[in-house]
């Protein structure tokens, strides 16, 4: 990452800097809490699934996340940050509403995100139990994946990382502050990226805010987001195909896992992407983990078994 992208980060997104040092910090590692045959589906494609935020469980979290934001901007910090912006640029302010206000139908209707949980080496022999819970269903798997694409910076496929913020409307407003002091403390800085840049960076950290803060009680997923905006930010990369998931049809984008190290963005191929998996509460732990050892031995991932662990949770009734 360049010193300039860096220190830029740092003005608009306090929040990534803190949150991307303390995934590091635990181990760089995440985990996709699924089942068992959207795992198999996963290793056998070599691909996920961006799913539309409208069919998700967080839907609503996303529209705290913008009326957090909405508020924020109206209140008196966000004065303060439309006046640090047109110190730097008269007018600069009313443009950047103009633009986020037209793009909201669409930050609303065509963002597409892939959701995964930090994951500590504490949760190496069982996992989570909440997130089995949620989302293991009557057949749990947890893929456990090597961060490193998630904290490069590249633009291959036009989809961006960003861990999730668990804020009230208090926690918005005091993020909002921090941007506004650090625009201050970085006058030249930001006068050097050009009206259109400061512009450009304020809506994505407001883009960003909308689609990645949820309420604090859901702090224990440690959630982080993998964001494509469609018409904003379109890639060839990300193919759109409907399929019916919980006999729901709907529009998904396939994300292939494979590198495109020129563009900086590499160790996404299975082999190296995979760290472990975890085989959760289900009726057929063996059966499951004969089955995915297969299909890791086809990457031609060696003794495959020993990266699978049945964790030995038991099934309760009213998952079956």
């Amino acid at each position: 990452m360049s010193d300039d992208h860096e220190i830029y980060s740092q003005i608009f997104f306090p929040h990534l800097r803190v949150s991307r040092q303390s995934a590091i910090d635990s181990g760089g590692r995440f985990s996709y809490y699924t089942t068992a045959e959207t795992a198999q589906l996963i290793l056998k494609n070599e691909e996920l699934w961006m799913r539309n935020t409208s069919v998700m469980n967080d839907y609503m979290e996303v529209e705290h996340g913008l009326e957090c934001l909405i508020e924020a901007f109206n209140s008196e910090v966000g004065f303060d940050l439309k006046a640090a912006m047109d110190e730097c640029f008269p007018g600069a302010s009313s443009e950047l509403a103009s633009l986020f206000n037209s793009w909201i139908p669409t930050i609303k209707s065509h963002t597409y995100i892939i959701s995964v949980s930090e994951h500590p080496e504490s949760e190496d022999e069982f996992g989570r139990l909440s997130m089995w819970r949620a989302y293991g269903g009557s057949a749990g798997v947890a893929l456990v994946f090597n961060g490193g694409p998630m904290f490069r910076p590249s633009d291959a496929l036009k989809a961006y990382s960003s861990p999730v913020a668990y804020l009230t409307r208090e926690g918005v407003r005091e993020e909002i502050k921090q941007i506004s002091r650090n625009m201050r403390q970085q006058k030249i800085k930001i006068q050097n990226l050009g009206r259109s840049g400061l512009i450009g960076f304020m809506f994505e950290a407001f883009r960003f805010a909308a689609i990645c803060t949820k309420h604090p009680a859901f702090l224990e997923e440690r959630e982080w987001r993998v964001i494509s905006t469609q018409f904003l930010h379109n890639s060839e990369r990300l193919i759109p195909a409907c399929e019916s998931i919980g006999g729901v049809p709907q529009l998904v984008l396939k994300l292939k896992l494979e590198d495109h190290p020129a563009e900086g963005l590499f160790d996404l191929k299975i082999s190296s992407f995979l760290d472990r998996i975890l085989i959760g509460p289900c009726e057929h732990p063996q059966t499951i983990k004969l089955a995915l050892s297969k299909l890791l031995s086809d990457h031609g991932i060696p003794n495959p078994g020993e990266r699978i662990h049945i964790t030995g949770i038991p099934l309760r009734p009213n998952q079956r």
